[in-house]
């Protein structure tokens, strides 16, 4: 039973959902912006929502946990000195997620998921 378990699974098994989750995430703070699907931009936002939180702590820890979770040494730079600095002040609601309309292959929900 899945008793308040609201996490997605996405159609994939654990360790690929974790993987996909972690480069999407890495692309978002790399690029600012990423065009994926509706479902994945609704899981990944509050994963990226709290790294960025993280890193606008700016200590040794909170490096050792954004290196915990994001493959990309490029990602966790920009997050720390980038990132971290220019949403210190604000108090959370870092990203928007913009729709597009359908794929046009499969229908999929196309939205973009960008940093405000």
């Amino acid at each position: 039973m899945r008793h308040q378990n609201k996490n997605k699974k996405l159609d994939r098994k654990k360790a690929p959902r974790e993987a996909m989750l972690k480069n999407l995430a890495s692309s978002i703070f790399i690029y600012e912006k990423i065009k994926t699907t509706e479902a994945k931009a609704k899981v990944i936002r509050p994963i990226v929502e709290k790294l960025i939180t993280v890193a606008g702590k700016g200590d040794l820890n909170a490096r050792r946990k954004l290196i915990q979770v994001l493959p990309q040494k490029m990602a966790i730079k920009k997050a720390m000195e980038v990132l971290g600095a220019r949403y210190k002040e604000r108090p959370g609601g870092y990203t928007r997620i913009i729709k597009l309309g359908t794929r046009q292959g499969d229908g999929a929900k196309m939205v973009q998921i960008e940093l405000v």
